[in-house]
């Protein structure tokens, strides 16, 4: 039998052609993580963190931190940080700098700060801190809203002590949650295979433009390739708030809540659209918050007209503009729906 090869192209292609275009694509894109190295590289810095008990921080759940280059060890270690801005506010993490009685920034060009610790919100696991120095270049922040998934991650840091190393690989999810130190959920989480190893914690996760699109906070120990940094969106609004007012404001109302699940009869019954609950299993009369409407054994099903199916629901509408606020509640009571007004305090 005859076997007749088609060509679907004119074009003839020659001995090597392939390695050439395979060569200048290689070419292009170590060219893009060169020129992002050079630029970002001047604002990373390592922080050295002295003084600090063995519990002093936790790092966010279900990932392992990278963030101390001591392991085990019970008095410091060391993370990363960027600066944001010429007169020395530096983004880290919060587990890097938690319980720290000493901070020292270690610049690039190897002179070394002691560093004040500004504010830090282990909800985010963001902090930020200030050094008083001259010469600092600032990072630029992206718009995570626009980060999409297959675009060029590159994490700059501190692994292990060895000063600004790069690692560069891909988005590859976005729209991650992990459990923070305070209980609640850090929402809008970037997933990158860029790797990170203890001391990365607090460096950036730039673009290929060289701006922040997130801030490396953890990894997933027995995984290869599984880390994930909190979004600049979100670590750009809490920074602001820390500098601002040494602190992230949230709401508290006073009571233990639990997940419930609500029977079909129930559901259909009150019109709900959601198919679980936030059970109260008890409320403290602390003065704090105004929950005295509130009684235990109630099943919150909306906040203020939004519902709210699990207690990660209620944390996120728990922000500070619902802090002395009369809020609507709408609950079960005895399986029939009923509202009350709840006035959120301030957390402590």
């Amino acid at each position: 039998m005859n076997t007749q090869f088609v060509s679907f192209t004119d074009a003839v292609s020659q001995p090597g052609e392939n390695g050439e275009q395979d060569q200048i694509l290689l070419d292009a894109y170590s060219n893009t993580v060169v020129n992002v190295a050079k630029k970002v590289s001047p604002s990373v810095v390592q922080i050295k963190v002295s003084g600090r008990n063995q519990n002093a921080s936790r790092a966010p759940q279900p990932g392992r931190r990278p963030g101390s280059s001591r392991p085990g060890s019970n008095d410091g270690g060391s993370g990363s940080g960027f600066i944001i801005s010429t007169d020395g506010y530096i983004i880290t993490n919060n587990h890097v700098v938690a319980g720290a009685s000493s901070l020292v920034v270690g610049l690039p060009d190897g002179r070394d700060f002691d560093a004040t610790l500004i504010g830090r919100d282990p909800a985010t696991d963001i902090a930020v801190i200030k050094i008083y120095a001259d010469g600092l270049k600032a990072i630029r922040f992206a718009d995570s809203k626009q980060v999409q998934v297959g675009q060029i991650a590159i994490a700059v840091g501190n692994p292990y002590g060895f000063q600004y190393s790069l690692t560069a690989g891909v988005v590859s999810a976005l729209g991650r949650t992990l459990r923070s130190e305070s209980g609640r959920l850090i929402d809008d989480v970037l997933q990158t295979d860029a790797a990170l190893n203890p001391g990365n914690s607090g460096g950036p996760l730039v673009n290929s433009n060289g701006d922040v699109i997130g801030v490396n906070t953890a990894v997933i120990l027995p995984a290869q390739g599984i880390c994930f940094a909190v979004s600049s969106n979100l670590a750009a609004l809490v920074a602001g708030k820390l500098i601002i007012e040494g602190r992230v404001r949230r709401g508290y109302l006073g009571i233990a809540g639990q997940l419930i699940n609500l029977t079909e009869r129930i559901k259909q019954y009150n019109q709900l659209s959601t198919r679980t609950g936030v059970l109260v299993a008890s409320v403290e009369a602390d003065g704090i918050a105004g929950n005295g409407e509130l009684m235990q054994g109630d099943i919150i099903v909306e906040f203020n007209g939004h519902p709210i199916a699990t207690v990660d629901d209620l944390h996120r509408h728990l922000t500070d503009d619902t802090i002395g606020r009369r809020i609507q509640l709408t609950i079960l009571r005895e399986n029939r729906q009923k509202g009350v007004i709840v006035i959120p305090g301030e957390m402590n």
